[in-house]
């Protein structure tokens, strides 16, 4: 055997006969990951927000009472519903970004024939890596709009996902879409990286000590819970970075020299590890259950009855 092939003793999760074509992985992945998208981000935005609004302003320090206060603040004076205020610009943003980069994913593990090198670990981590760089800049302009929309209210801010960009282009130029965007994409290397590597790892282990290749939910949720705070904890510093450039145009220099080190590039962080669990667990246990549903009505209508 080949140095470059893994040990037989490093077994992973056996592919089950299958006679889905290179479209139905793709139609079955996207559809899987555009509904795990959006069902994980709508769960948290009201934490989402929250986080946003902390990390923007340098003159109110974080700390979870703080939290609490805005959110019961929002509440007040604006409303239940305006806790969710720029989830549908998350939406339009989540949904093809969820969708593209589950599925770049399981693309770009084909391409770099993950699992079948003995350097899977790297590879691993880079088509996690490269899922979230493809992904990401497939849809930046969306994620620009919905920082936009978390940070102002109703009534002095942007009403409307298409009134953004509107604004955007008339007032500050096109080139501001992309404000950000580098801070962004060296941020989900190692987050996409991270997660995805973490993910899957678990799972892996999970089999090699179990026989079990399709934990169940409870465990699904929980591997993607650890992958979540892993991964974001890994990239925390770029996230407070990019967000004040897409908001505020403050640089990573003014965050460091005005906050401190800590305070400046790790503002918020905790509420990370509140919302990043939730988030990534649902996002990770519900792409598995429906791309594995999906597939399963594919092999039956087929003909083709046997598991995946």
């Amino acid at each position: 055997m080949s140095t470059n092939n893994r040990q037989a003793s490093e077994p992973v999760p056996p592919v089950r006969p299958t006679n889905l074509n290179n479209r139905d992985v793709v139609v079955t992945s996207l559809i899987a990951g555009a509904t795990a998208g959006a069902l994980a981000k709508t769960t948290i935005a009201p934490l989402d927000r929250t986080k946003i609004n902390f990390q923007i302003n340098k003159d109110v320090p974080y700390t979870f009472r703080a939290a609490l206060g805005f959110l019961r603040n929002t509440y007040v004076r604006e409303g239940f519903l305006a806790l969710w205020r720029g989830n549908s610009a998350t939406m339009a943003r989540i949904i093809p970004y969820s969708a593209i980069q589950f599925t770049a994913h399981e693309q770009w593990k084909k391409i770099l024939q993950v699992d079948l090198h003995a350097d899977t670990e790297v590879r691993r981590f880079l088509a996690g890596s490269l899922a979230g760089i493809t992904s990401q800049s497939l849809t930046y302009p969306l994620d620009l709009a919905r920082a936009r929309m978390a940070v102002t209210d109703k009534y002095s801010g942007y009403k409307t996902l298409r009134e953004v960009f509107v604004k955007i282009w008339q007032c500050e130029g096109p080139r501001t879409l992309y404000r950000g965007y580098w801070a962004t994409i060296l941020g989900v290397i190692p987050y996409a990286g991270t997660s995805f590597f973490t993910y899957d790892t678990l799972k892996n282990e999970y089999y090699k000590r179990t026989g079990d290749k399709s934990p169940n939910t409870v465990i699904s949720l929980t591997f993607g819970a650890v992958a979540g705070v892993i991964g974001q904890s890994s990239s925390y510093p770029l996230d407070i970075v990019r967000r004040r450039m897409q908001t505020t145009g403050v640089t990573a220099q003014c965050a460091d020299q005005e906050e401190g080190l800590v305070k400046g590039f790790y503002k918020g962080l905790s509420m990370n590890w509140i919302k990043g669990p939730i988030a990534v667990g649902i996002s990770f246990a519900t792409y598995d259950h429906i791309k594995h549903l999906l597939r399963d009505i594919i092999h039956i209508r087929s003909g083709d009855g046997q598991a995946r």
